[in-house]
């Protein structure tokens, strides 16, 4: 995935200030990814290109008389063509899929045509997938928790460790979500991180007060990927 520029020194500092500020009155433990898109797509786009070629050549089958008109215009009057050959269907079919396909590299473009409901499971797949490399089962009472944005697809996501799942409904979180995204759309992802951080610090601290034996199990720091 590619790495993003959004975050500066300063909005890491004020990141990683907002985690170790959080969890002086918790036992939970606060993880802060951010990375620049959650999936490559390769895939998508593919079938999107599919679907453009074969659409192509249905509306070819349905009026292929606008095609011999086009192609006997180019030719002067003069190509005596009455009907399209098979190799010229295919040839225009693959250039649609490959010219398509070429296209979508322009991933603002690619990113504009993805169905939010992929965009949404390939974040939350992602999502999960950090969570249980950088936070699942590693503190002791499995009080970890993370706080994922994925700039490109504008969504963020929370995961949970067992023991904060058991007490803590995931609608609770919606209002730290929605300061997140609220400050990342007015260019203020850091401030964003931050304030998410300071209420999931709030929750955390009702159903996990601090303890006097609790290490700082993981890093306070944001990962930027």
């Amino acid at each position: 995935m590619g790495k993003v520029n959004q975050f500066t020194p300063a909005d890491h500092k004020i990141v990683t200030s907002a985690v170790s500020e959080a969890e002086k009155s918790t036992d939970g433990e606060i993880v802060t990814i951010v990375t620049g898109e959650s999936d490559h797509y390769g895939d998508v786009a593919w079938a999107i290109s599919g679907i453009v070629a074969l659409t192509a050549l249905l509306v070819i089958s349905l009026f292929p008389e606008t095609y011999l008109t086009t192609i006997d215009w180019l030719a002067g009057g003069w190509s005596g063509i009455t009907a399209l050959p098979y190799w010229a269907l295919f040839v225009f079919t693959a250039l649609k899929f490959f010219g398509t396909r070429l296209i979508l590299i322009w991933k603002p473009l690619l990113f504009l045509l993805i169905p939010s409901p992929i965009k949404k499971a390939r974040v939350r797949k992602r999502a999960i997938s950090l969570f249980r490399v950088s936070t699942d089962h590693r503190t002791v009472g499995r009080t970890g928790i993370l706080l994922y944005l994925s700039m490109r697809e504008h969504r963020a996501e929370i995961v949970a460790d067992e023991a904060i799942v058991e007490k803590v409904e995931p609608a609770i979180w919606g209002d730290a979500m929605i300061a997140l995204i609220d400050l990342v759309r007015a260019r203020k992802p850091g401030e964003g991180m931050a304030e998410a951080v300071r209420q999931m610090g709030i929750v955390l601290s009702e159903h996990f007060p601090k303890s006097d034996q609790n290490p700082n199990e993981l890093p306070d720091r944001l990962i930027e990927l």
